[in-house]
């Protein structure tokens, strides 16, 4: 029998492809897991045994937290990155480092072929399939979802007829869950006019009044939490814990899929949306124009591609350079105050602030100049408006 490896989530369209990977291919079935942040122990635990229980040979959880953290979060914060203007690119940019590491362990078990539970119709099928075959050539991939253009419902009754219970109200809602967010795909998404239900959403709204909190930035990254000094993976987990009871960074992504249809998904990502705002707000007082302008030009494009699945090319270590470059004095801390599915940025402080009352006060009293230095400024700044409008009486 030829060895697969399917990347396994738990969910009810990989739990299909064990079963029927070994029935209908005949192959020897392993599985893995790559956590990028979104299970706890116990959840990892549960998701081994449900493996080996619907067939898998072995099964692994593959830790990529960190990896995924300083090769993918860290540009999307230092960028200020949100898809549209709205989505922190929660689940997407996990795949390309779920993929990779997948790859690195079908070498392992000497796997023939590696297999995903990605349907015809997103944009992980792309993302997926783009690593396996520049990184991995020589395997062959499989997409049994996609392949057999299979129903939700159909999968249930093949898992109840090889003898696994399914209930149709696990798999009501897809749920992606992962360090920088959780992405809820239902069948209120399938429509723009469709609702989520108060219940789809992963956490609920149990906590009412406001709650101020600090945030401590380091060269771009966030390193404490009020006061607590913390690894950046820490603070986010920490943030995730104390903005969830408020039910803050709830959002609907409408978008462009990279295989030409429109698409809608529900997201929850407070940690994620909070530390952008949070940066940005940094970022306002240490940059300058021009360097905002730039980074803001170039960080778009980096998360277009990332988005796409075009991680692996070289323009994007060029892009990170860059980026990085851009916080060496971004350090400081902000003041965010939480309160029920909202959040406020309050205040930050820095040594680097070019709002240095040294040089003036806006709108208050200005020391670097005087009356006179503008009015020829001015003059100056206006004298082709005024060849202009002297020749072209308008």
């Amino acid at each position: 029998m030829k060895k697969v490896l399917l990347a396994f989530s738990g969910g009810l369209d990989t739990s299909f492809c064990i079963p029927w990977l070994k029935h209908e291919k005949k192959m020897e079935v392993h599985t893995a897991l790559v956590n990028t942040g979104g299970f706890s122990a116990q959840e990892l635990e549960n998701i081994s045994r449900k493996a080996k229980q619907l067939g898998s040979i072995t099964h692994v959880n593959i830790e990529a937290t960190e990896i995924f953290y300083q090769k993918g979060i860290r540009y999307l914060l230092f960028g200020n990155i949100l898809k549209n203007e709205t989505y922190p690119l929660s689940v997407s940019s996990e795949r390309i480092f779920q993929a990779l590491a997948l790859v690195d362990h079908a070498r392992k078990i000497k796997a023939a072929a590696i297999a995903h539970g990605s349907t015809g119709a997103g944009n992980d099928q792309v993302r997926f399939d783009l690593v396996f075959q520049v990184m991995a050539p020589d395997l062959t991939i499989i997409a049994p979802i996609r392949e057999l253009q299979i129903t939700r419902k159909a999968e249930i009754d093949y898992l109840q007829k090889h003898g696994f219970d399914y209930s149709w109200e696990k798999a009501k809602y897809s749920i992606n869950q992962g360090l920088w967010g959780t992405s809820v795909g239902g069948v209120e998404t399938l429509k723009a006019s469709g609702v989520l239900p108060e219940e789809a959403w992963p956490h609920q709204v149990v906590k009412e009044g406001k709650e101020i909190i600090s945030i401590g930035f380091t060269k771009g990254e966030p390193t404490a939490l009020n006061g607590v000094s913390l690894t950046p993976v820490e603070l986010i987990k920490q943030l995730n814990q104390a903005a969830h009871p408020y039910g803050i960074g709830r959002d609907i992504h409408v978008g462009d899929t990279i295989i030409g249809i429109k698409g809608r998904v529900g997201f929850e990502a407070p940690a994620a949306l909070i530390l952008i705002k949070a940066h940005h707000l940094l970022e306002k007082h240490i940059l300058t124009k021009w360097q905002q302008y730039w980074k803001k030009q170039l960080a778009e494009w980096y998360g277009m591609l990332l988005h796409e699945a075009q991680y692996l090319d070289p323009v994007m270590r060029n892009i990170e350079r860059f980026l990085e470059d851009t916080q060496q004095r971004v350090s400081g801390t902000v003041e965010v105050e939480l309160m029920p599915k909202h959040f406020s940025l309050l205040a930050c402080s820095s040594p680097y602030d070019l709002m240095n009352s040294k040089f003036g006060e806006y709108g208050e009293i200005n020391k670097s100049f005087t009356g006179t230095d503008v009015q020829g400024f001015t003059r100056i700044l206006g004298h082709q408006l005024n060849i202009y409008y002297s020749l072209n009486h308008e």
